[in-house]
């Protein structure tokens, strides 16, 4: 099922002629939304509409090319799709669109043209523009375009995603500490692999896929911290989904939170949880049952979604600052580096200990005895009979003082 965003899509036609008459291009407009290419083509022909998060934000982005800022005077093609979704909605035709919903604080654009950039619904970003740290920023005292730093880029690709992240990680987890320091550590090993992460197509997926890998890793309930629960949600109805979800296996979990947490798409959603997209339908349907048996006012999807949002945004969930983030990183990086050269210089050194006191030499074995022709063997007692075994015995057992032995005495 769709998800309906509170702003309205204009028609494909439409949408094609806005993003011409800003000059754009489909590759422009997609690394702007962090899609693909060929995604945003198929949204332009009519072929495919979408949905949730990302449609929201493709839906302001649109509006935002239809009335530029600084222009009072909008044009009626390219509003009228606006009326017709108003009028629709019960309203009259004259009256101005219902206000889009607060949204939290995005940071600048980091590329295309100033003013074009959606903004980011407060739920759970589902992506970021590609390539930060390669982008041109305007810089409004010369006229001139500058380049973001790295630092600049990561911190910009931070503050977009950490705070939807760390709440999508507690619904995976219920566990708020685990929640942030799944987000923090996945940060700190993208800042390792920045370059890796910078020319991805999708940077937001990139740190999505490592934030639920190690938040639902097996190896966190032997941690003691982990071993008691921590406080559950002030609100029933909270606690009651978070039960709801923390009973679902792991990848079925992962499915829900993706599909109707951050609004992604089936195929993207079986590509991140490496699954098939059949296999990934059925966790999602499976998923959808459990939470509708458990909590059967959330059987219908949108009603899921906007509780899944509702429910993170209640908890109180901090992120560290960028800046912390990369110095963690760095730490993190010199100590292993620092670890890996010691381990390697004491092989290094054992070797060598192993080489110098090694024999430089072939010794060979001792052979064994052989019998030499000609030269008799030399004679050794051989085992006593029994007779010489009872005599003995006898000999050992009797007195040597007496008139019935003779005892040498030497002279």
């Amino acid at each position: 099922m769709t998800h309906d965003s509170d702003t309205p899509l204009p028609p494909p036609k439409e949408r094609r002629r806005l993003r011409q008459a800003a000059s754009l291009t489909q590759a422009q407009l997609a690394a702007r939304l962090g899609v693909g290419r060929e995604m945003l083509h198929t949204w332009e022909s009519g072929r495919a509409t979408p949905r949730g998060q990302v449609g929201e934000a493709y839906a302001r982005l649109l509006t935002s090319l239809a009335h530029p800022a600084g222009d009072p005077s909008a044009p009626a093609a390219g509003t009228a799709w606006r009326t017709r979704a108003t009028a629709a909605d019960g309203a009259p035709p004259g009256a101005s669109p219902p206000a889009a919903p607060a949204a939290a604080p995005a940071p600048a654009p980091v590329s295309g043209p100033a003013g074009a950039a959606a903004s980011v619904p407060t739920g759970f970003p589902a992506a970021m523009p590609a390539g930060a740290d390669v982008a041109p920023e305007r810089d409004s005292s010369c006229g001139r375009s500058r380049f973001l730093t790295p630092a600049q880029a990561f911190d910009a690709l931070y503050a977009f995603c950490a705070p939807a992240l760390v709440r999508q990680a507690f619904l995976l987890t219920g566990r708020r500490e685990l929640a942030r320091e799944s987000v923090e550590r996945s940060f700190q090993l993208a800042w390792q692999r920045w370059p890796e992460v910078a020319v991805d197509a999708d940077p937001a997926g990139w740190v999505r896929a490592a934030v639920y890998e190690y938040a639902l890793s097996p190896w966190h309930r032997f941690r003691p911290r982990h071993r008691h629960p921590e406080p559950p949600p002030a609100v029933a109805e909270d606690r009651a989904l978070l039960d709801a979800l923390l009973a679902l296996p792991p990848p079925h979990r992962r499915t829900l939170l993706l599909y109707d947490g951050v609004g992604l798409d089936l195929p993207e959603t079986a590509a991140e949880t490496e699954a098939s997209t059949p296999a990934a339908a059925h966790r999602l349907l499976h998923a959808r049952q459990a939470v509708a048996a458990r909590l059967p006012h959330l059987a219908d999807p949108v009603e899921l979604h906007r509780r899944l949002v509702r429910t993170a945004s209640a908890e109180r969930l901090r992120a560290a600052r960028p800046p912390a983030v990369r110095l963690e990183g760095e730490r993190r990086a010199r100590f292993w580096t620092r670890a890996a050269i010691a381990f390697t210089v004491a092989l290094i050194g054992a070797t060598s200990l192993t080489l110098h006191t090694a024999p430089t030499r072939y010794e060979p074995p001792v052979p064994p005895g052989a019998t030499v022709r000609g030269i008799p063997p030399r004679a050794a007692p051989g085992p006593l009979s029994a007779t010489e075994l009872t005599l003995r015995a006898k000999l050992r057992a009797e007195t040597a003082h007496g008139p019935e032995r003779l005892v040498p005495v030497p002279r």
